[in-house]
């Protein structure tokens, strides 16, 4: 349940006050009546009307906020905003008249007509909805400034959690074993592999200055990454790339097709006997990965994970799709800019 705002329940009340005041001095000017004449009694009806307009209008503000809301279509929401005050005051209009004529039986002499009254209702309502829309305005661009900041906070985190998890011991450990028997065996390719491997480790540490990169650059420092696996692996595995469309210059996050290759190494056996097959078809939609399913019994379980892929783009309020077969484990990768 939540604790009722003190400060913000005087604010109203004492603005609708205020409001309420400057009504009944416009309709007293209006109808060129006597200021003091029953002024308690026009002031509690006037603040009653501008209550119940408040209470109303509030009312029809949340329900166009959750069922038509200014991002789906300003336009119609503009005419849902007019439509709904007009509602409102007419509703209004005809309980006032009921109570006034037919509970407390007050005579309808020397009363306003009924467009006069309507067109009082209205011009009474719309300065109470428009305050509304700006008040619910600048919450939103508050709370849009907070989540920013909230999302910046939780990429930089995510950072930091993929670079402490790419240079871990059992990732350098490996890499420095197969580099330790190259140097003897083949030593142009203890080179390339040194070379491939600051590549890889720079390209990690440039992230903490990119939140996205083109899918040209992720590309680009993968073959580093898939050199390594391939000096590690052999003939283990194959990897294919199908470009349907040229989506070079759309923007992924960082690691995300590296991270998902390593999780297939990880999770699954990759012999020459049990080929790993790992392919990458880039549309104008998709990024898409798959790979056959070969379970390893003591795949390492550790690493970032594609849930943390997925968390990822959902700060981007994108959707990663996953497809679990008997045979392929898929995953489809949007873009966030293209």
């Amino acid at each position: 349940m939540k604790k009722i705002n003190i400060k913000r329940l005087f604010i109203f009340f004492f603005s609708t006050l205020i409001y309420a005041l400057c009504q009944m001095l416009f309709s007293i000017i209006l109808m060129k009546e006597d200021l003091w004449n029953n002024f308690h009694i026009q002031l509690s009806a006037h603040y009653i009307v501008i209550f119940t307009m408040c209470i109303a209008d509030y009312g029809l503000l949340r329900f166009l906020n959750k069922y038509l809301p200014y991002s789906k279509n300003i336009f119609y929401r503009i005419l849902a905003d007019i439509a709904g005050i007009t509602i409102i005051s007419l509703i209004l209009l005809w309980l006032f008249n009921f109570l006034i004529y037919d509970v407390f039986l007050i005579p309808n002499e020397g009363m306003p007509p009924f467009l006069v009254k309507f067109a009082f209702g209205m011009s009474t309502n719309i300065p109470i909805l428009l305050v509304f829309e700006l008040i619910h305005y600048f919450q939103s661009e508050q709370k849009a400034i907070a989540d920013s900041e909230k999302a910046k906070r939780k990429v930089l985190l995510f950072q930091h959690e993929t670079l402490r998890s790419q240079i871990n011991p059992h990732f350098l450990f490996n890499s420095l074993n197969v580099l330790s028997s190259l140097i003897y065996i083949n030593p142009d390719n203890a080179n390339k592999f040194t070379k491939a491997l600051s590549k890889t480790y720079r390209y990690v540490l440039s992230l903490t200055r990119q939140p996205v990169v083109s899918v040209a650059e992720e590309l680009d420092a993968l073959d580093s990454y898939l050199f390594l696996m391939s000096m590690r692996f052999e003939d283990s595995f194959t990897f294919t790339v199908n470009k349907i469309a040229d989506c070079d210059s759309n923007e992924i996050i960082p690691l995300t097709l590296q991270l998902l290759i390593e999780n297939a190494f990880k999770h699954n056996i990759a012999t020459e006997e049990s080929l790993l097959d790992i392919k990458i078809t880039i549309d104008s939609d998709y990024i898409t990965v798959e790979n056959n399913i070969q379970p390893s019994n003591d795949a390492d379980k550790g690493g970032i994970g594609l849930k943390y892929i997925t968390k990822q783009y959902k700060l981007y309020a994108k959707d990663v799709i996953v497809e679990h077969t008997e045979q392929m484990f898929i995953v489809k990768i949007p873009y966030i800019q293209s």
